[in-house]
């Protein structure tokens, strides 16, 4: 692939290696661009496991209120629907300490995606949204 694809059933049905040759990619679980994303960046990959595994060193606080003040949560997992586990759906700053992640609009990891990197987010406009509406988040899977 050069570019973009939302289905590889066509393809073939299931993956066991891939050799990303350059650029960045993301791999997704299902057609669409659903389910996990796997993180890929140039190298080989000869075992499909080798991009499944999960990093227990992720972790990442979400603040109710701008720098850090307010309500606070500490997550190291996904969240598929941030109301349910927090009770609100604003998140106005976030401190990524570990790994990426993937903020999104709706629940269940549905809507517009903001792409999160270690580092501070006093500000919902830090990690480019134009709201503090938070549906879902969820790590996204790195390789080395």
């Amino acid at each position: 692939c050069s570019s973009d694809c939302t289905d590889l059933s066509s393809y073939f049905n299931r993956c066991n290696s891939i050799r990303v040759d350059s650029g960045n990619w993301i791999l997704y679980e299902h057609p669409n661009y659903r389910g996990n994303q796997y993180y890929l960046r140039r190298g080989e990959y000869p075992d499909f496991q080798q991009w499944m595994g999960y990093n227990d060193s992720v972790r990442m606080r979400i603040y109710e209120k701008e720098d850090f003040r307010g309500q606070m949560m500490e997550f190291t997992e996904d969240c598929p629907h941030v109301y349910e586990q927090f009770r609100y759906n604003d998140i106005h700053s976030s401190n990524v300490f570990d790994g990426q992640w993937v903020f999104y609009d709706e629940p269940n990891y549905r809507g517009r995606q903001h792409y999160l990197k270690p580092g501070e987010y006093r500000r919902y406009s830090d990690w480019g949204a134009t709201n503090s509406r938070v549906g879902s988040f969820r790590r996204v899977q790195y390789l080395h």
